[in-house]
């Protein structure tokens, strides 16, 4: 398996993500800069957190368009595997790879905190392996991550079982307190219609290396893990 981490001007845990593929779980991993299209044979793609273009216009409205998109774009609508977190998440909903948009945090202020999220669904790559009872802790860097959609997406949403992960308290609760952005029905992440796009605004290559005192992310990586490597 290879992976391929696009890098933007502006990414700033594109290096994470790098490390906790490579260094941690041992796979092969190559850096995609934004202006080229060549995807090099990679099996799974990955947009980082970070401040693509400096957040102008809107979070990710201009990486959209950077070059590499294009080959993105294609190689998702063919079936390829596609994680977007944070800034990367942000990229998806500009460029319609999954639905919904991040609006401003409800505190018009930038959020960095640990929070606490827990799993929707078992039914996609990253959640396969997770248990849906567990309360994961995971570190959140955003001022746009609340999630927003209409009515009748967010119905279509739920009858499809596309809702990844909501946030919670420690003890898996989902409450209006939980919520840190103001996100719809403390939403965390989702996937696309054909599962194979997957959108999260808190970090787990922040949460999965032993010297951080905290491993909760893996869970995530190890559900990729096992499916793709079965």
């Amino acid at each position: 398996m290879k992976y391929g981490v696009v890098v933007f001007p502006g990414s700033n845990c594109d290096q994470d993500m790098i490390y906790v593929l490579e260094h941690i779980l041992g796979q092969q991993v190559v850096k995609l800069w934004h202006k080229d299209t060549d995807l090099q044979g990679c099996d799974f793609i990955v947009l980082p957190g970070g401040f693509s273009f400096g957040d102008y216009l809107r979070s990710g409205a201009i990486a959209r368009f950077s070059p590499i998109m294009t080959s993105v774009i294609e190689f998702a609508n063919k079936g390829g595997y596609l994680l977007g977190v944070c800034n990367g998440f942000q990229i998806l909903t500009e460029a319609g790879l999954v639905p919904g948009a991040l609006l401003h945090n409800t505190s018009r202020k930038f959020i960095c905190k640990n929070v606490h999220i827990k799993a929707a669904t078992q039914n996609s790559l990253i959640t396969n392996s997770i248990d849906l009872t567990r309360a994961l802790k995971i570190p959140i860097a955003h001022g746009e991550g609340n999630y927003f959609t209409d009515a009748d997406t967010l119905k279509l949403l739920q009858d499809q079982d596309q809702i990844l992960f909501h946030y919670c308290d420690e003890n898996g609760n989902i409450t209006p307190e939980s919520n840190a952005n103001g996100s719809l029905q403390n939403i965390a992440g989702v996937c696309n219609a054909n599962r194979n796009v997957f959108g999260m605004m808190p970090h787990p290559e922040r949460a999965a290396d032993l010297e951080l005192n905290n491993t909760d992310g893996l869970q995530i990586f190890e559900s990729i893990l096992t499916l793709m490597h079965s």
